[in-house]
């Protein structure tokens, strides 16, 4: 059975969950609500930057995020702080939704799923051949995104 890592605990929640090579990351939030939205972004990736190496990982690795804005008229101000962030050779994909959070100072809140170097291999991307055989993918550690998955050929 993987292990599971829970690392930057708090009273309710852990800053990120590391299982297998798949790093949950809690929703971030800016430690100064006094900013305005670019300012608070910017905190937020600077908190995700800090976050990752103890998880394994940096911001190159990350696949995907997510990102909640309060109001989409603090999207100009979140988009300069991102661009800022953002990695060219290693852009993720990313979806912003319009969301009330829970602090009516807060304006911007991101999440992301990013992976972490192990030893373990991205499950096989073919295919059988054969019309008669069905593949049956069983996750052998967790599921999600980042379960490692194996091959079970059944024939009918």
């Amino acid at each position: 059975m993987t292990p599971i890592r829970r690392l930057q605990q708090e009273a309710r929640l852990s800053g990120t969950v590391v299982h297998g090579n798949t790093v949950f990351l809690a929703g971030q939030v800016a430690d100064y609500s006094n900013l305005d939205a670019e300012g608070q972004t910017a905190d937020i990736l600077r908190q995700i930057d800090s976050l990752l190496p103890e998880a394994g990982t940096n911001k190159s690795r990350l696949p995907t995020c997510q990102i909640y804005i309060s109001d989409m008229r603090h999207f100009a101000g979140m988009k300069r702080a991102w661009d800022a962030w953002l990695d060219p050779n290693n852009k993720p994909a990313h979806a912003k939704f319009e969301a009330r959070l829970t602090d009516q100072h807060w304006f911007v809140e991101i999440t992301g799923l990013p992976r972490c170097d192990t030893t373990r291999r991205d499950p096989p991307t073919y295919l059988p051949s054969d019309p008669t055989t069905i593949c049956l993918w069983v996750a052998k550690w967790g599921s999600g995104p980042g379960a490692v998955l194996s091959k079970n050929a059944i024939k009918t």
